[in-house]
């Protein structure tokens, strides 16, 4: 590869460089970039366009049109196309980098190549870790790569409040108006998770959308009960225009009548396009108002599958017409942040985010990526390369615990005065799949003021420990469906959204070892078994590795192949499981403050017996 930085590219507002497009347009200055014999994919007129020239000058497009030849000159880069298509580089509509376990440079090297070349990013995994300087670390290192990376606030730091949940640190109207103060690139306010919050009108969650407001920006949603009922118009009145929690084509036209833009999720282990995208296909929903959305991706799944190459193909695959599928996934997404004159389509003015694919189109088969005007990736390769960036102590060294777990850690003790016998107690069903979970009722016994875990069952215990330094709590509850078919703990510092210690396992002598293997690591995972010990590094917060992508998706792919091996056989397990932490998500989930519920009226503790 090239030398570092090479590639990456300033990204100046039009009305610095529109003198300079108009004369290249006209001719009188010479292109840096012109793309010969293409059939354009044009997602604004929504047809395909042959035999079509797109000249470029630096970071944007002077001119589309039939015949660019009077922009050419001797400097002029020139690329044939040969009658490929060429289409708008891709965007990734909701995105958390942090989920991918990799940095923002090294997020870049993995979905150039394969056509992503913008995203709205929300950084509040790292925010609930670090707060704002988490999120600035994210986006000073994001404008060092070549992508239109446009960053959100994160608006729930804790992602419901202190009453249940403990995090890093809190963030709250000042810092949300703070934030917008950075930058044209801090474009919204990221997914408001406190959706009763907004709904019965708490005070923070209101100032937090009104700053966003004032700033001229969107705010993103995330809301989970039903949305045929006034509570949706009531979240929707505040302002709120984007939500990617929807699960069924039903979900998806409530919002859209709402004037909200739906977002079609496929992660790797969301896979709610299938259901979702019925909307368009069977029940006629306009589609400018749905977007391709990735969420969360982990690393193997970014080598193996792809990115929103991915995501397109999969929605060309439940019947949406190709061009409507890359609308899916450009101009709607720019349209729905009001940067549709910056990036989402080849039009004149535009950035040159523009990918030329090999084969036919619905194949997505990227086979050059242009950012900024300029070549970064050629058949699945960078054509430059750069190094992570350093990151400050405070990033490395997020875990304050230390590694003196030990089985008693993990024993489970009923309330006081509870009588021996046996009961129903809670469990926390994971489901394949799915970012949601069940609430189950299993039958356990207490003995001597401990309850005891059904040996004869799929039950895992799961255990959260608060890591930040804070207030030292740990709570410990039941789990179902993991699988594991032999004595196995998993642990790690990945566990959505406050991102404490979670420890799930079957043996509590080796849920301790898995623990402090995570806690001597300053942050990664640990599968263990009575034979075995896998680790995964995660340095950057507990939650990234700042090495190389390629390096990230074998360590993390080692994680899933330890699970697997132990009888946790989900697709990628690792995704599913470091969601259960996650309070604002139905229908039961545990923190260090205990099991949370949703209900009509919002999050509430519950108890871990039933009886």
């Amino acid at each position: 590869m090239n030398k570092q930085n090479n590639i990456v590219q300033s990204r100046n507002p039009l009305a610095e460089v529109m003198p300079e497009l108009v004369k290249t347009a006209r001719g009188d200055k010479t292109a840096s970039l012109v793309i010969e014999n293409a059939k354009l994919v044009n997602v604004v007129s929504g047809e395909i366009q042959p035999d079509i020239d797109i000249a470029v000058q630096g970071t944007r497009i002077a001119y589309v049109g039939n015949d660019a030849s009077h922009t050419i000159g001797e400097e002029t880069v020139r690329i044939d196309a040969k009658g490929k298509y060429a289409a708008p580089g891709l965007i990734d509509g909701h995105c958390h980098i942090e989920s991918s376990q990799i940095t923002p440079k090294q997020f870049a090297r993995a979905v150039l190549p394969k056509g992503t070349t913008g995203g709205f990013f929300d950084a509040h995994e790292i925010a609930n870790v670090l707060g704002l300087q988490g999120l600035r670390l994210m986006l000073n290192e994001l404008r060092q790569t070549p992508m239109a990376g446009y960053m959100q606030v994160a608006s729930c730091v804790p992602s419901t409040s202190t009453e249940f949940e403990t995090s890093g640190a809190s963030i709250g109207p000042e810092e949300v108006a703070e934030a917008f103060t950075w930058g044209e690139d801090m474009i919204a306010l990221g997914e408001v998770m406190n959706f009763p919050g907004v709904v019965f009108g708490d005070d923070k969650m209101m100032g937090e959308i009104q700053e966003t407001l004032k700033a001229g920006r969107v705010a993103d949603g995330h809301y989970t009960w039903p949305s045929d009922d006034w509570r949706m118009s009531a979240y929707a009145a505040s302002g709120i225009s984007g939500d990617h929690e929807v699960t069924s084509a039903e979900q998806v036209i409530d919002r859209v009548r709402l004037g909200m833009y739906a977002k079609l999720r496929r992660g790797s282990a969301w896979h709610d396009v299938v259901p979702t995208i019925t909307a368009y296909t069977e029940q006629g929903i306009d589609s400018r108002r749905l977007m391709l959305v990735t969420d969360d991706r982990s690393p193997e799944s970014l080598v193996d599958e792809g990115h929103m190459d991915f995501v397109v193909r999969h929605a060309i695959e439940q019947g949406v017409p190709p061009v409507v599928a890359f609308q899916m996934a450009t101009i709607n997404s720019a349209e729905r942040f009001g940067l549709s004159q910056d990036i989402g389509s080849i039009t004149p003015g535009s950035f040159a985010d523009i990918i030329i694919l090999d084969g036919p189109l619905p194949e997505v088969n990227v086979q050059t990526t242009i950012a900024a005007g300029i070549v970064v990736a050629e058949n699945g390769e960078m054509t430059g390369d750069w190094v992570s960036d350093s990151y400050p102590e405070e990033a490395q060294q997020s875990v304050h615990l230390d590694p003196v777990f030990q089985a008693e850690h993990f024993v489970m003790e009923a309330p006081s005065g509870t009588p021996d016998g046996t009961y129903n107690a809670r469990a926390i069903q994971v489901r394949e799949n799915h970012v949601d979970t069940k609430e189950e009722h299993i039958h356990v016994s207490v003995q001597n003021g401990i309850v005891t875990r059904p040996e004869n069952a799929d039950v895992c215990k799961i255990s959260v420990i608060e890591r930040h330094g804070i207030n030292g709590n740990q709570s410990t509850a039941f789990l179902t469906n993991v699988g594991f078919s032999k004595p196995a703990a998993f642990a790690s510092t990945a566990a959505h959204d406050s991102h404490n210690l979670m420890v799930i396992g079957n043996d509590d002598t080796l849920m301790a070892k898995a623990a402090n293997k995570v806690i001597t690591m300053q942050g990664g995972v640990a599968v263990v078994t009575e034979d075995d010990t896998v680790t995964y590094p995660l340095s950057v917060a507990g939650l990234m590795s700042s090495e190389p992508f390629e390096k990230v998706a074998e360590q993390s792919r080692a994680i899933s192949q330890s699970l697997a091996a132990a009888g946790c056989t989900m697709n990628y397990a690792f995704m599913t499981l470091s969601l259960l932490a996650l309070v604002v998500i139905p229908e039961l989930r545990l923190s260090d403050k205990g099991l949370v519920q949703h209900t009509d009226e919002g999050f509430v503790h519950v108890p871990l017996l039933v009886r």
